[in-house]
């Protein structure tokens, strides 16, 4: 049965692909450019990113084109839906809302567009919890709200090995405050309206992480939350870091583990640890 409501993401929610499946939601890739060839970010392994990073070559990351939006409007018509939430990024980081609200000006059906203000599993849960409105029978209104609602009460935690990465690409925001003693601290970093700030910093990374550990358990407050461990390159300290968070996060339902894209990857760089707190909605 096609829901009323289809829900269109981007590539940036890195859900696993089962998951997006489950739910019915269509994705919209980004793009990025690697030395110039240009390719969907769904095209590339992390690997391929993560060496052309450690080499500097020159990475750049794009929305994607109108056109693609509107072909996923046209398809979620053509499957039977009568109205589409398109749930994306943050605007602040990326034009990909904008895109898609070009895009939903000349679609068969109505459209709302839902900037989360945020990236990552922060806009996949976001973009799960859209869906799940929509199975259960919400209008367009009510599965907008779920999306936004969630994107809301979701925290965004983030440790990387170095800012140049950041900067590099231009999404330092507020944290350029901190590219002063960048050689001499591990930073964390967070998600304040709708921009990457600076959270935290300290001397090394096993403190890094102990301290992002420390902060995820105070944003989940003994509420039932699901969790997105996310890294780039850095396997082994999310396994752990997954295993210490349910042992201390009972109230965990769904625990996510997984290496972000290339997107993400391009401008955290290699080592990049990431935990999202998604507190469940009333």
């Amino acid at each position: 049965m096609v829901n009323e409501v289809a829900v269109v993401t981007d590539s940036t929610a890195y859900l696993p692909a089962e998951l997006s499946e489950r739910h019915g939601l269509i994705t919209v890739p980004l793009q990025i450019a690697i030395g110039g060839t240009v390719r969907d970010e769904t095209e590339l392994t992390v690997a391929q990113t993560a060496r052309a990073l450690k080499e500097w070559r020159p990475v750049t990351t794009s929305r994607p084109a109108p056109e693609r939006f509107a072909h996923a409007y046209k398809v979620a018509a053509g499957a039977g839906a009568e109205a589409v939430v398109s749930v994306h990024l943050s605007a602040a980081m990326s034009g990909t809302a904008e895109a898609a609200r070009l895009a939903a000006e000349a679609a068969p059906i109505p459209v709302t567009v839902v900037d989360t203000g945020t990236i990552g599993m922060g806009l996949g849960f976001a973009a799960l919890s859209a869906a799940a409105s929509a199975r259960r029978g919400g209008d367009m209104a009510a599965v907008a709200a779920a999306a936004a609602r969630r994107a809301e009460l979701s925290r965004s935690l983030v440790y990387v090995d170095t800012l140049e990465h950041l900067r590099r690409g231009g999404r330092i925001g507020g944290a350029a405050t901190l590219l002063g003693s960048a050689l001499m601290i591990k930073p964390l970093l967070h998600i304040v309206d709708g921009r990457i700030a600076p959270l935290d910093k300290v001397r090394t990374a096993s403190r890094a992480i102990a301290r992002l550990e420390e902060l995820a358990v105070e944003a989940a407050g003994g509420r039932p939350v699901d969790l997105g461990i996310q890294h780039l390159g850095a396997a082994s300290r999310a396994d752990a870091l997954a295993r210490r968070l349910r042992e201390r996060i009972p109230e965990a339902h769904d625990v996510h583990v997984g290496e972000v894209g290339p997107v993400i990857g391009a401008h955290t760089g290699p080592g990049m640890l990431g935990v999202v707190v998604a507190p469940h909605l009333p």
